[in-house]
């Protein structure tokens, strides 16, 4: 049995016939007897029975019907508690995020959303490969997420939403002879040894479009996720990276420079499954990232780069 069986029950009994049920309920007759029938299948005595030519409800019948206003009563009352749950501005939210956009954008998360009757944060570190991060949405309210700007489309199973489209730009030791140049081409990095993540994660296609536009093949020194350490061993003259613009933090014995005849870009996403901005703390969180991206993009963390040309290389 379910809630619409019990209701058309509960209607025979107050309104005696089944072609008034399907007046009531602005369905045909036809569809009214057929949920009895299918109800009548689940229990094991008859609930209703001919009086004349209407169908009216056996005691069993009248019985389940009072058990359905029970029903009905105790289905609203949930209801309205789902609604109260999902009204409440100061709710726990949890967010996860890869580790760059979790150093730019938990702290003003933090900040933004302190005081009382607003969400209560739970915030976690997690650096995963583009594939895996659709399936923390299971374990997180809302995932930041990046990809390449070229890269594949997040799967239809999450909504997604643009955080931020960051230029990827060349991290070099402020000493460096190339320093000097406002633009760089792959044609000028590409002798150099290069610290770059590890395979699997999006960063790896932009090293790969760099050593197809300069027709050679890099040699890779390091290899390291975390770009606070990225930064320490470009400065210490272990090689160059691509680093991105405004979320990874200024670092006193670097210079970014733009990248010009690649297309070095990174998308950061917000991720969810649809259900979770059914609550209010998790729509008011999603806001203040948005809020939160638009001021990192507006001051960013390093001091303004001049603009390459670039053109989709992949």
């Amino acid at each position: 049995m379910d809630e619409r069986q019990l209701q058309i029950l509960r209607e025979l009994g107050e309104l005696g016939s089944v072609s008034a049920v399907a007046d009531a309920l602005h369905v045909t007759p036809s569809a009214i007897s057929q949920q009895l029938r299918l109800l009548q299948r689940s229990i094991p005595v008859p609930i209703t029975e001919r009086a004349g030519r209407r169908v009216v409800l056996t005691e069993a019948g009248q019985v389940l019907a009072r058990a359905a206003i029970e029903v009905e009563t105790a289905l609203a009352r949930a209801r309205h508690a789902v609604s109260d749950f999902a009204e409440q501005p100061e709710g726990d939210v949890s967010l996860s995020a890869f580790h760059s956009a979790a150093s730019a954008f938990f702290p003003l998360l933090l900040r933004g959303l302190s005081g009382p009757g607003l969400p209560r944060l739970a915030l976690a570190d997690e650096d995963v490969a583009q594939d895996r991060f659709p399936s923390l949405t299971r374990d997180y309210d809302l995932v930041l997420a990046h990809r390449l700007d070229h890269g594949p489309p997040w799967p239809g199973t999450v909504t997604a939403s643009t955080l931020l489209r960051e230029p990827l730009d060349v991290a070099l030791p402020t000493g460096h002879p190339l320093a000097s140049k406002p633009v760089l081409l792959p044609q000028d990095v590409a002798d150099q040894p290069w610290i770059t993540v590890h395979d699997g994660f999006p960063l790896m296609s932009s090293i790969e479009a760099v050593a197809s536009v300069a027709n050679r093949r890099l040699h890779i020194a390091h290899r390291i996720n975390e770009f606070a350490v990225v930064a320490e061993v470009v400065a210490a003259g272990g090689g160059l990276a691509l680093m991105p613009r405004w979320t990874t933090r200024a670092h006193p014995n670097l210079v970014l420079r733009p990248l010009a005849s690649v297309h070095a870009r990174r998308h950061i996403d917000v991720l969810h499954r649809p259900e979770r901005t059914a609550r209010r703390a998790v729509r008011t969180v999603l806001a203040e990232l948005h809020r939160a991206a638009a001021e990192i993009r507006g001051q960013g963390t390093h001091p303004p780069q001049p603009d390459a040309p670039t053109s989709a290389t992949s």
